[in-house]
């Protein structure tokens, strides 16, 4: 009888075991396949799209700003800079090592400084967008500050587009809400990058930009839309009009790859009551480097902001 007892037992811990290692084997699978399909999103990019945005630098894009703001066009200077990078989406923040579920994302950093009167404003948003050109990206931020206040604006795209909004306003104070998904005006500028043929148009529900909304005080949701694209043999443009807001956008880049953002104009009212007066917004260029910024952090590396025109 104890020997019956003492092969049952053994028999059980070896099934334990056995189990086990089949858990951990099929994981290791699980890992290896999560591996390969991110590695299948890369090697379906074309050679020309490795070679320009693999090649482990930024592209860094200054621009002649004239911003309306408070009715009036304001002077100063924009940034774009775009990065690939892996992105983990579970709690979708830069990855910081391999990992099976990154996904290769296009980073867009866009930046804008002026000053109204005695005070500045500066104003950032980020776009993390799959090279893959999926539908829409996986999160965008927008920060805003200037001697009033600051406010911060972050959309994560899960199940729903999930948004928390932070505001020095009574009005906007601090926000949560869910939206239904519809197309982001803030991914429009990285989808340009991947791939402008794939650019929606026509009649369309756009969420206008993060920093537009909240520079304006308009509601954060989709508005109506009337959408162009316009190629050229040199210079496309790429045309956003949103009839309820009275605005309209005007993005032109480079028809051949890696299709450059060359300027952008964005008209609108500017201003308050009977001072309101439709102004328009200018992005110029200025310069275009390739550089691993994020190493140019001597003294010697500020002569980069001159070629830029950012001094």
């Amino acid at each position: 009888m104890k020997k019956l007892i003492l092969i049952s037992g053994i028999l059980s811990i070896l099934v334990i075991i056995a189990c086990s290692n089949v858990s951990k084997e099929k994981n290791t699978l699980s890992e290896k396949t999560s591996i390969k399909e991110s590695e299948v999103i890369t090697q379906q990019l074309s050679e020309e799209f490795k070679k320009y945005w693999y090649a482990g630098t930024a592209e860094i894009s200054s621009y002649q700003l004239e911003q309306a703001r408070y009715g009036e066009i304001r002077e100063g200077k924009a940034v774009l800079i775009y990065v690939t990078e892996d992105f983990l989406p579970s709690v979708q923040v830069k990855a910081d090592r391999q990992h099976p579920e990154n996904i290769p994302v296009l980073k867009l950093n866009s930046t804008k400084n002026f000053v109204t009167g005695i005070y500045p404003y500066s104003i950032m948003q980020s776009t993390f967008y799959p090279v893959s050109d999926k539908k829409h990206a996986i999160k965008v931020s927008s920060s805003m500050q200037e001697w009033c206040g600051h406010v911060y604006t972050q959309l994560n795209n899960r199940e729903q587009f999930e948004i928390q909004s932070h505001s020095y306003f009574e009005g906007e104070a601090d926000q949560q809400l869910a939206l239904e998904k519809s197309i982001l005006e803030n991914e429009l500028w990285t989808k340009i990058r991947i791939n402008p043929d794939n650019l929606p148009v026509g009649d369309l529900q756009i969420i206008p930009s993060l920093a537009y909304c909240r520079l304006t005080h308009k509601e954060i949701k989709a508005y109506a839309a009337k959408v162009q694209l316009q190629k050229d043999a040199n210079i496309s443009s790429y045309m956003i009009e949103y009839p309820a807001l009275g605005r309209k956008i005007n993005i032109n880049f480079t028809t051949d790859f890696p299709h450059e953002i060359e300027s952008w104009t964005e008209t609108f009212k500017s201003g308050y009551g009977t001072d309101a007066k439709e102004l328009t917004t200018k992005g110029t260029k200025i310069k275009r480097i390739k550089s691993a910024y994020w190493g140019k952090k001597s003294s010697k590396d500020e002569i980069l902001r001159k070629e830029l025109g950012l001094n």
